[in-house]
């Protein structure tokens, strides 16, 4: 893969571990490099939340401005730059333009200039454990688990960004009861049921069909007519297509306190696989990935090993190698989506030399996934 400019992610999390901005990592050569890859992008935008744009380890300067920055965009300042002549000519046309800046690498020795409203200030919360003071809502970064995430809510910080709840091992258990219904669904749709019998499941929970039908009618289905009920659904869709929608029932079926932001991550990766996938396979292939991305959490949102719930459910072979081994064909699409949740650009660079993609490709899926994740969160 030619590199010119790559987007990896992280979540914004707010004191109640609930999704509350995206923040997306630009790796480029230089930042009009950045600002061009950011255009190229434009349409496919996530409007949900607000989006915070660090330049990594470039220096802001105002070639940033050629970006036509989205009203939800804001733009990271690290603090080692405030000297920077470049960045003390961005500063004010960030501000004249009405765009939101926050404040990265603070420490609460530091100096600021009084001229500059800072939204947010990104602390790495290793080095400063409390964040008292701060001129702005305070996010811990760094954090290695959800035990130090609770620990800085309580020495101050409004939240913190990073993957840090992605860490903790869940303690093994049997699936709860409301799981065990959504994967006897799943199954019953993959050996092509009775449609009575699967309505039948349904009717036991009806806030699981409400909650499937609004799957459903979602703006990222596409359907240009309203789905009305699981047999209209069958009628319109079929049993394949209705398999990637049931599958979202399960990812979302967790009722953990930090389940919103592990939700979101897990919907992301299959939306970008999904989308990844277009680019090599079949429309049933592509489903299947959709679905080994989505069911890549699992484990963590259900609270059980991913061994346990893989052997209660119908799944093709490739996509248990992938969640349980690492191997076979969806396997490499799970590596690349994994490599997009990093602050450093190598693990990506690697996955997509494996697929032969271009930058182009993958930052397209990957804010179309952020996009679509954000929406059904909502």
């Amino acid at each position: 893969m030619n590199q010119t400019v790559l987007f990896t992610r992280e979540p914004v999390i707010n004191k109640k571990r609930a999704i509350t901005a995206n923040r997306l990592i630009a790796h480029g050569p230089d930042v009009a490099s950045v600002a061009e890859a950011l255009n190229t992008v434009s349409e496919y935008w996530p409007e949900q939340y607000p989006v915070f744009l660090s330049l990594e380890r470039l220096v802001p300067t105002p070639d940033l401005m050629n970006w036509q920055i989205p009203p939800n965009a804001h733009v990271e300042i690290p603090a080692q730059t405030l000297n920077h002549p470049r960045t003390q000519d961005l500063l004010p046309q960030l501000q004249e333009a009405g765009i939101g800046i926050c404040l990265t690498w603070y420490s609460p020795d530091m100096t600021l200039p009084s001229d500059v409203n800072w939204r947010f200030i990104l602390i790495d919360g290793r080095r400063h454990p409390t964040a008292n003071g701060t001129p702005g809502l305070s996010l811990a970064w760094g954090l290695p688990d959800v035990a130090a995430f609770r620990q800085a809510i309580v020495s101050g910080y409004d939240g913190a960004s990073g993957w840090f709840f992605l860490n903790d091992r869940p303690a093994t258990k049997e699936l709860a009861a409301n799981h065990a219904q959504i994967i006897r669904l799943l199954n019953l749709v993959r050996n092509d049921g009775e449609i009575r019998e699967i309505e039948n499941v349904l009717k036991q929970d009806v806030a699981l069909s409400y909650k499937l039908l609004r799957y459903i009618n979602s703006p990222g289905f596409g359907l240009m007519v309203e789905i009305q009920s699981f047999r209209h659904a069958v009628s319109i869709l079929g049993y394949d297509k209705l398999n990637k929608w049931l599958s979202l029932l399960l990812v979302t079926a967790s009722r953990d306190p930090g389940a919103p932001a592990m939700m979101q991550t897990a919907i992301a990766r299959g939306r970008f696989m999904e989308q990844i996938g277009a680019y090599f396979l079949d429309g049933t292939g592509c489903e299947n990935l959709f679905i080994t991305g989505a069911f890549s959490m699992l484990g963590i949102l259900l609270g059980t090993s991913m061994q346990a719930i893989l052997d209660e459910m119908l799944l093709p072979e490739p996509i248990v190698d992938a969640l349980l081994f690492d191997q076979g064909d969806y396997a490499p699409f799970l590596r690349l989506a994994r490599a997009c949740e990093n602050f450093e650009p190598d693990p990506l660079i690697q996955a997509a030399n494996d697929l032969h993609l271009a930058s182009e490709q993958i930052n397209q899926a990957q804010l179309v996934a952020l996009g679509f994740a954000d929406d059904l969160q909502a």
